[in-house]
């Protein structure tokens, strides 16, 4: 039997209008073989919850560049386990203060990726993330 296709959903939370860094990371993962959906900008977490929900997405990715993560971030988690989605994994990059990253990952965020990653770096990660689920939902 073929391998699932990872599907990845690709977000800009909030007011930010700049996804240039969105549109790297959405190539590279297209690149590396997955399917990736990108909603655009200037999406509330209510929507990317809706969307990580309606596509059946392994893994959500956040570009977030306003500062604002510390509020976006808890409240998507929250409303994915609301939908059902629950288990959906959440990356986000861009500009993270490092003390913000405890926090983060205390919400219920699978992984921070600051300036400077390597595209291969999240690539390899996401697709760790998504193996682990469906690993995880072929066992239960």
């Amino acid at each position: 039997m073929a391998e699932k296709k990872i599907r990845v959903l690709i977000a800009k939370p909030g007011l930010d209008g700049h996804d240039r860094g969105a549109k790297v990371i959405a190539r590279a993962l297209r690149d590396a073989g997955m399917e990736v959906i990108y909603t655009g900008l200037r999406q509330t977490p209510e929507m990317i919850a809706s969307a990580a929900a309606q596509e059946d997405v392994d893994v959500v990715g956040l570009s977030i560049l306003s500062g604002a993560h510390n509020v976006l971030c808890p409240e998507l988690v929250r409303l994915l386990k609301e939908k059902g989605a629950g288990d959906v994994p959440v990356v986000i990059g861009g500009i993270i203060p490092e003390g913000d990253i405890p926090g983060l990952k205390q919400a219920g965020i699978a992984g921070v990726f600051l300036p400077g990653t390597s595209t291969q770096e999240i690539v390899d990660f996401v697709r760790t993330l998504a193996q682990k689920r469906h690993a995880e939902n072929n066992n239960s």
